[in-house]
């Protein structure tokens, strides 16, 4: 157990600076006021570890830049498009749900110690970090994978102390994260063109996600909706990266 202030200290470093970039996001339009719901996301991942605090951060502004490309055709296509990829506390938690819960079990099993990959040392510590690495990777595709494998190495540079055969091991993170990244856009992608309804108003001019008369069916069948079909994605690559790990 992390005795003395550390846990303490890294709480009330979360508490501050994710309200920071909260307000920030909501002062550039990437979110509304909801965000503050990710504020708790973020105290319980910086107390399982710094990693998981810079692996949150990492998927966050990768995800907010992602979001502004190709503006101009969403805005055209997508009745919903809002400007700087706004997002509401449903996307804000379909995507940092899964992983917080993670977080929160890392933290009480291990105390708040930050903990190598050693399948030796503890299988079930491995096998929930691992699920933390695919949620963000897959969160955000195979780029941003990378940035999130590679994030989590870097920082475990300076919170970790790994023996030299196990150190090593610590790299495999990067192309597993990538992987991870990849596995999960192919589920997202499979998913929305079969379980999430697709159409075209002749009206509107756009793409829609609910059926009517004026709207011709591209694909999917009405099951899920966009936030449906990102946690079914984030939980199912959860699950193989944590496999994979364990």
């Amino acid at each position: 157990m992390d005795h003395g202030g550390g846990v303490w200290i890294r709480a009330a470093v979360a508490v501050a600076a994710g309200g920071a970039i909260a307000a920030r996001a909501v002062r550039r339009k990437s979110v509304d006021s909801a965000v503050f719901v990710g504020v708790p996301a973020m105290v319980a991942h910086t107390v399982a570890g710094y990693r998981f605090a810079g692996m949150l951060l990492v998927f966050f502004f990768t995800a907010s830049r992602v979001t502004r490309v190709g503006e101009t055709r969403k805005r055209a296509l997508d009745p919903e498009f809002k400007e700087g990829g706004h997002r509401n506390w449903k996307q804000v938690l379909s995507n940092s749900g899964i992983a917080s819960i993670l977080v929160v079990l890392i933290a009480l099993v291990t105390g708040g110690n930050d903990r190598c990959l050693d399948m030796e040392e503890s299988s079930l510590v491995t096998a929930l970090i691992g699920g933390v690495i695919g949620h963000h990777a897959c969160c955000n595709a195979a780029a941003a994978g990378f940035s999130i494998g590679l994030t989590f190495v870097l920082l475990g540079l300076l919170t970790t102390h790994c023996a030299s055969d196990v150190f090593w091991k610590q790299l495999l993170v990067i192309p597993l994260a990538t992987a991870a990244g990849l596995c999960g856009s192919l589920i997202d992608s499979l998913l929305g063109a079969t379980l999430q309804y697709s159409g075209y108003c002749s009206v509107r001019k756009k793409v829609v996600g609910v059926d009517s008369p004026t709207v011709t069916r591209i694909s999917g069948l009405n099951i899920l909706d966009n936030n449906g079909v990102n946690v079914v994605s984030v939980f199912l690559t959860t699950l193989i990266t944590a496999l994979g790990h364990s």
